[in-house]
Parts: structure tokens; C-alpha cells; sequence
């Protein structure tokens, strides 16, 4: 897929190799991704082919980018040295 090819020209529907080209990773790394739950999709046809709706798949960047600015932010803050949270408990010493 060159840059000329857009999303929209994809379809509803991107395979695992459209899916990988489209995040910058391996199709391994894609497989991986789906076989694991992280990111939604369906098996279709005969043969069992993978496959991520688009829609799916701009819902999984928009939670990575969110995640990544939760980690900043946590790893921002002034309570991320402290080694163990107790929360109220006893601890033994």
C-alpha cells in the first residue's frame, strides 16, 4: 500500500497485512496482537481468514494514545519514587 492509498480505500474490513502496514509493525506482530485479545477481530470465510474492522482498529490507536498519556502522566507525578504503597495496611518489617 503506497501513501496515495488511504484508509477509506481499504474497505470496512482490513486484513492482517493491511492492519500491520497500517500500524507500522510485522504481520506477526499483528497476529500477535489479535491472537492475544488486545486488538478486536473476527475470523471469516472457509479458511478462517483474520480480519480487523477499521473502525475496531481507530479505537484501538485512540486507547494506545490514552494509555501513553496516562503512563506520562503517572510517571510525571511526584509519588512515582515512593517504592510500595501500604493503602492503610500493616506492613512487615
Amino acid at each position: 500500500m503506497d501513501d496515495a492509498t488511504s484508509a477509506e480505500q481499504l474497505g470496512r474490513f482490513l486484513t492482517l497485512g493491511d492492519t500491520a502496514e497500517l500500524l507500522n509493525i510485522s504481520t506477526n506482530q499483528a497476529y500477535a496482537l489479535v491472537r492475544s485479545g488486545e486488538l478486536p477481530a473476527i475470523k471469516v470465510g472457509a479458511g478462517g481468514q483474520w480480519r480487523v474492522e477499521r473502525s475496531v482498529l481507530e479505537s484501538y490507536i485512540a486507547a494506545m494514545y490514552e494509555h501513553t498519556r496516562r503512563m506520562n502522566l503517572w510517571n510525571q507525578a511526584d509519588y512515582t519514587n515512593l517504592t510500595e504503597f501500604s493503602f492503610g495496611q500493616p506492613r512487615d518489617n
